[in-house]
């Protein structure tokens, strides 16, 4: 049986994967292993209103509070989680993924996503019932047990400054180094997302003239053709209104994309390869290490390498790099994708601060944005998805001698000026080929070769 917890929480199709019963455990589950206050936020899903319910029906029927963001950046969250002193947090997102998914995703305590072990006993505990199974067990053992009644059952209470609190938040990492965005002009893509309430607001008070889109939704727009993950938009935006920099973030804000006013696009890997010299130059960056994944581009690499930094690769996903993060007492960790831990300021990745402390060394440094980023050479990299039928189809394949022989022969082609990477979706049936070449030529042949073994084991499989 597949795992319930993906890369990055529980992940599916709104009402059908993730359904409100799921949903109302996950919330029981919240209360019974974290504590009695739950931080509750969402994005701007149309499917959030549904499952915000059930979860908060969950979580008060096991004795716990919810305390009620509404629409709000995941990272935000994680951030409230401490100032409101609660027990945890959960956000329903479905981040970058499309409309009709939605997900659930836990914070402790402190702000951190949950380790893969206490992932698993939850698991385990919806798969017993959740609280009603505990109960009926305890009383085929004889003992007394039942579901909180009368003053016992928890309540939900709106947060009503919660933006403010992680707009302030955001504006004062900037403001404590005396640096101000006067003059500087941001074109802002919000995706249709939870960032539509926060990020415009941030730029501005810094005094940055901002030109947004898709800071509107409807519940069924969010990361359609637009936000981090389509940066057309934000081209166009561009080119009408003559902006120094722009931004792009995906739907709960976790992630953010850049792009230069040359139209030079900024991932994740530049981005946090500025912030890691920048720090590193300033004396700040703990250990001289920088924190990534193994799907960092091996430009990224490099360029680190030149600076005499170390890079320290993790699984993908920013729980991981956090993980080593904190392990390691690293200050800067993130992804390609645009997930990016500033662990100074917010325990987990956050695409509008990374926007902002981007920015701030735009500014302080007089440099244009497509200089900061010249300082990483990408290697052409190529990433396409295979999709699967089942989760059992994906185990299956990524199993296969098969594969792992055809991947050894691309690795001996490419040599040392390349790579290849093929691992299964943690949140979606797919099966994920990433090749890395000296040329694009190269890389497109190699890819195309795995592309197509993969696809045909997924066609053995199913005969």
């Amino acid at each position: 049986m597949a795992r319930l917890f993906g890369t990055d929480g529980v992940r599916g199709v709104a009402n059908v994967d993730l359904t409100c019963e799921l949903s109302y455990r996950l919330g029981q589950a919240a209360a019974s292993f974290m504590g009695k206050t739950i931080v509750v936020g969402k994005d701007t899903r149309k499917s959030g209103d549904m499952l915000e319910a059930a979860v908060v029906a969950g979580i008060t029927s096991a004795g716990g509070d919810a305390l009620l963001t509404g629409v709000i950046p995941t990272p935000a969250v994680a951030l409230l989680v401490r100032e409101l002193h609660a027990d945890g947090g959960i956000v329903i997102s479905a981040s970058h993924n499309p409309p009709e998914y939605n997900g659930i995703k836990f914070f402790d305590a402190n702000g951190f996503k949950l380790p893969d072990t206490v992932e698993d006993e939850i698991e385990k505990f919806i798969a017993e019932g959740g609280v009603e199974g505990q109960i009926a067990r305890a009383k085929e053992a004889g003992e007394e047990a039942e579901m909180p009644v009368g003053d016992e059952v928890g309540v939900a209470l709106e947060v009503e400054d919660a933006c403010e609190m992680y707009i302030n938040h955001a504006v004062e990492t900037v403001t404590s180094q005396g640096i101000n965005f006067d003059g500087l002009h941001v074109a802002l893509d919000t995706g249709h997302g939870a960032s539509s309430l926060t990020s415009a607001e941030a730029l501005r008070r810094l005094g940055a003239e901002v030109t947004v889109i898709n800071d509107d939704y409807d519940g069924t727009d969010i990361n359609v053709n637009c936000g981090s993950t389509h940066l057309g938009p934000l081209t166009e935006l561009m080119a009408e209104c003559g902006a120094d920099v722009g931004i792009a973030h995906d739907g709960d804000a976790d992630r953010v994309m850049l792009m230069a006013k040359d139209g030079t696009e900024i991932d994740g890997d530049i981005v946090e390869a500025v912030l890691a010299v920048d720090l590193k130059n300033r004396g700040e960056l703990p250990h001289n290490t920088a924190v990534s994944t193994v799907m960092t581009n091996l430009g990224f690499v490099r360029a680190m390498e030149a600076h005499g930094i170390d890079v320290l690769q993790t699984k993908v996903g920013d729980r991981y790099v956090l993980e080593a993060m904190r392990e390691g007492g690293y200050a800067v960790g993130g992804e390609q994708s645009g997930h990016i831990i500033f662990l100074d300021y917010m325990p987990t990745g956050d695409g509008q601060l990374a926007a902002l402390q981007f920015l701030d060394i735009l500014s302080h440094s007089g440099k244009k944005a497509s200089e900061l980023s010249a300082s990483v050479r990408q290697y052409p990299q190529l990433l396409q998805n295979v999709r699967v039928t089942s989760n059992e189809q994906k185990t299956a394949i990524m199993q296969s001698d098969s594969l792992r022989e055809a991947i050894q022969k691309a690795e001996a082609e490419l040599g040392e000026n390349g790579r290849v990477l093929i691992r299964p979706s943690g949140t979606e049936p797919l099966i994920r080929v990433m090749v890395e070449a000296g040329t694009e030529q190269q890389a497109q042949a190699v890819t195309q070769a795995l592309v197509q073994h993969v696809e045909n084991l997924q066609k053995s499989s199913e005969k």
